[in-house]
């Protein structure tokens, strides 16, 4: 793997601490913000930021991939997700560096090279963690930026969203 364990570790928990930086600049009154009609609101993308990773990674970690089982798993968890209001949902948040920290930590080297196929394709399971947990933080933390500028946070810009700080460009 041409990242370590520990390197992929890091990543996703720098992702999380970045994530919670922007979720401190949500305005409770713009929560509802959607770019369009039929996107989610500012309120469920969080939401849904509680629950992609976890059923990602445990569907990951176990080796075994069922549609029906994962299906499920999105069924039970959206319920629970969204359910939450803001501050338990910055809560979750907060809870999933550590699982991460968890379940990646107790995967071996040969664990994370060991092949599994899922939605038709197989890949090593460090693979799928990069493509289904890390890149889905990735690119949700941008969405939520946008969402943040299109709400009136204005002065927010590039040092928050990349680095996770307030700061001038």
């Amino acid at each position: 793997m041409v990242l370590t364990k520990d390197e992929l570790i890091g990543s996703l928990k720098d992702e999380i601490r970045i994530l919670l930086h922007l979720v401190s600049k949500a305005d409770p009154k713009q929560l509802d913000y959607r770019a369009s009609e039929k996107q989610r609101s500012t309120l469920e993308l969080l939401q849904y930021l509680t629950i992609v990773g976890p059923i990602h990674l445990r569907t990951i970690a176990s080796g075994a991939f069922s549609m029906d089982e994962f299906g499920n798993m999105w069924s039970t968890e959206g319920k629970a997700a969204a359910s939450r209001g803001l501050e338990e949902t910055r809560q979750e948040i907060g809870t999933l560096a550590a699982m991460f920290s968890e379940v990646i930590g107790a995967m071996s080297d040969e664990d994370l090279r060991a092949p599994i196929e899922m939605f038709g394709q197989k890949a090593s399971r460090g693979l799928w963690i990069v493509r289904l947990v890390l890149n889905h933080y990735v690119a949700y933390r941008m969405q939520l930026f946008l969402y943040l500028k299109a709400s009136g946070r204005e002065e927010l810009n590039t040092m928050n969203l990349w680095v996770g700080v307030d700061g001038p460009m």
